[in-house]
């Protein structure tokens, strides 16, 4: 054993290390955001969700209700009001996801306060999201012992035909959907890993793994222009990532006891969003990797990414719980607007009204990236 021999492989390693700046942040500072994402990812108190107000009132009482819910607004800024003229479009707004829950304020309730005679305020959740639809009920709780002053009673939730002590305020709760498992919750998160993985390999560590073989050397010696290698590599990926999605989503689906997941409309929506989810994936696994040639970028990547874009996302905790720094990040996260449509199609059933504006946002995302990952491709070694 010879010192200098060791030294001389010492160097050389550490050589090649700093020469790779990219597998440097992705050592030493990926970790370190994916440290402040775990830590901020869960637990936050629930903020500007919009919620739905219909009322058919517009009497005094009504007012004060209106009052409420405008302090909550100013003050914790649990949720944003949005005013409708009818329950049905306000019900519309909220299968599509657009908003949360809706207070509705019967027509007869400031007549019923002053008679004392079983006043009630209906509020109509979305109870597929349990995390924010529960931010929402403890402030409408808040609400409801204001309106029946300092000596109100709790929160009450009214069965149809019961009765309660004649001059109480009630509170029916109306929940939207039946009683919706964590593991329903948790499947559309998972597709987005399934085609995630797909995207990880195909745009990333099959890519760079091709270009240390030499296998990169065949294409650039071809007529095959920068285009229409992107788009035969993305292409390719795109599919894969569909049917890694859709295996995914129907086993899951059974497993996980979605209704009707069979159903051929629910299906061609489902490929969709699928297609589309994969094609954003794919694509930006390829920008991040164009100008990649270690083949241990991908590798030391793989981890962190899954963090920084799965749990941004709204998959495990709303997006509404993040700080403001975390919501930039979902907002350019391509995850967030997969779990989002997937969650409208699987758990709501929404179909094309719950998920045009994600797979649009979707499709933007992928011409951005395949424009980017052409312009930055080199017909060189």
């Amino acid at each position: 054993m010879k010192l200098y021999r060791i030294q001389a492989i010492f160097g050389r390693d550490m050589i090649k290390y700093f020469r790779s700046p990219t597998l440097m942040v992705t050592s030493m500072v990926l970790p370190l955001m994916q440290l402040l994402v775990l830590g901020y990812a869960f637990g936050g108190k629930i903020k500007n969700m919009h919620i739905g107000l219909v009322d058919e009132d517009r009497a005094g009482q009504a007012q004060r209700v209106r009052e409420d819910l405008n302090a909550v607004a100013a003050g914790p800024k649990t949720f944003h009001i949005n005013d409708y003229g009818q329950l049905s479009d306000a019900m519309t707004d909220l299968r599509a996801g657009f908003v949360k829950a809706i207070v509705y304020i019967p027509p007869d309730y400031s007549a019923r306060v002053l008679r004392s005679d079983r006043p009630r305020l209906v509020f109509i959740m979305d109870n597929t999201d349990n995390f924010a639809a529960n931010g929402i009920l403890e402030r409408m709780q808040q609400i409801q012992v204001d309106l029946n002053g300092p000596g109100g009673s709790p929160l009450v939730v009214v069965p149809p035909g019961s009765q309660r002590l004649p001059g109480t305020i009630d509170l029916q709760v109306v929940e939207v959907y039946p009683y919706m498992e964590y593991i329903k919750y948790l499947l559309s998160g998972s597709v987005s890993i399934a085609i995630f993985v797909v995207a990880m390999i195909g745009g990333g560590i099959v890519f760079i793994d091709d270009k240390a073989r030499g296998l990169h050397e065949g294409y650039l010696v071809t007529p095959i222009s920068k285009s229409d290698l992107i788009l035969g590599l993305i292409s390719a990926g795109t599919v894969k990532g569909l049917l890694a999605g859709m295996t995914i989503t129907l086993i899951g689906g059974m497993i996980a006891g979605i209704e009707r997941i069979w159903d051929p409309v629910r299906l061609i929506y489902l490929v969709i969003v699928l297609s589309s989810a994969a094609l954003a994936m794919i694509s930006f696994m390829f920008l991040l990797m164009v100008r990649v040639n270690d083949p241990l970028v991908p590798r030391a990547m793989f981890g962190v990414l899954n963090v920084l874009l799965f749990f941004p996302s709204g998959a495990i905790y709303p997006i509404e719980g993040f700080p403001f720094w975390l919501r930039w990040i979902s907002f350019v996260d391509p995850f967030r607007y997969a779990v989002h449509a997937l969650k409208n199609l699987l758990l709501k059933n929404t179909g094309y009204a719950g998920i045009y504006s994600d797979v649009g946002i979707l499709l933007a995302f992928s011409v951005v990236f395949i424009s980017l990952s052409i312009a930055l491709f080199q017909r060189q070694l």
